[in-house]
């Protein structure tokens, strides 16, 4: 049992869904000021969802996964799941959250989530093939959920400024995001078929076009405020200082002299500092 449920949770990916669900619980909160039961089943629906996206999406590249050491140890690549059997749990997946989301949270709740999938699993997973700059429109995927949260709090579909913002935020987030992933595994990329940015840049240039977007990230979180997204000073001021320890920490990108481990420790800093985000503006509807 415990041998499938870790093979359940590698083929879902499970450490994304479970942000991708956060960032949803937080737009819930913001939206209806505080937690609420009716929150459970919508943010189940999406977690599901997003599960079975991800596992789709392993099953679509698992060809690709075998070619580099990052990913040659998940479910497929490996032979401890049969494709067949991981097409079954996604498509699985996809139905339950679907169903759940569909009679749970208003419409357009179900329609942003299978959007989201589609762009994920068709449009993402086509362009990565394509182009190096994949990583800037697959940010879309992310700063969905976070509106799908916020109309299940709402009741029904309103984007206003305030949750174009916070989407806005999680938007940007992605992009370095996943180009700090990128230089983490920069020989599994060279080595791949896919198009990336290290075959184009330089890890220098490529680490300090990453450092401009994680120095816009920051800057995006800090004017979230300026839309009425909270109410706390205290907590502007925590999100202010968490933009300037996350800029200082990441200049390291600039400066250090072992890249590698600048790489890895700014990769573990900017999803700490994504976590920290998420708990203040949720904290700021809870206290």
């Amino acid at each position: 049992m415990a041998r499938w449920l870790h093979i359940l949770l590698e083929l879902t990916k499970f450490r994304i869904v479970l942000f991708s669900t956060l960032s949803a619980f937080a737009g819930f909160i913001l939206a209806h000021r505080g937690l609420s039961t009716i929150m459970i089943f919508p943010i189940l629906g999406l977690f599901f969802l997003a599960s079975g996206s991800c596992a789709l999406n392993q099953y679509q590249e698992r060809e690709d996964d075998r070619r580099m050491k990052r990913t040659q140890s998940r479910p497929l690549p490996s032979e401890r799941l049969s494709p067949p059997s991981a097409l079954k749990i996604a498509l699985f997946l996809l139905g339950l959250g679907s169903s759940i989301l569909y009679w749970s949270a208003h419409w357009s709740a179900l329609g942003l989530g299978l959007f989201a999938v589609s762009w994920y699993n068709g449009v993402y997973t086509y362009l990565k093939r394509k182009t190096p700059f994949s990583a800037i429109p697959g940010a879309l995927v992310g700063s969905i959920p976070p509106v799908i949260g916020w109309i299940c709090g709402k009741g029904h579909p309103i984007f206003d400024t305030q949750i174009l913002a916070l989407s806005f935020f999680f938007f940007i987030w992605q992009v370095p995001h996943f180009w700090l992933l990128l230089l983490n595994f920069e020989e599994d990329y060279e080595n791949s078929q896919f198009p990336s940015m290290i075959k184009l840049f330089s890890s220098a240039q490529l680490s300090r076009i990453t450092f401009i977007w994680i120095f816009a990230t920051a800057s995006t979180c800090v004017i979230i405020p300026l839309f009425d997204v909270f109410e706390s000073k205290a907590i502007y001021g925590g999100l202010f200082l968490m933009g300037c320890w996350l800029i200082w920490q990441s200049s390291k990108l600039l400066f250090s002299q072992s890249r590698k481990v600048s790489f890895t420790f700014t990769f573990k800093t900017f999803n700490f500092y994504a976590v920290i985000v998420i708990a203040l503006l949720a904290l700021d509807q809870l206290i």
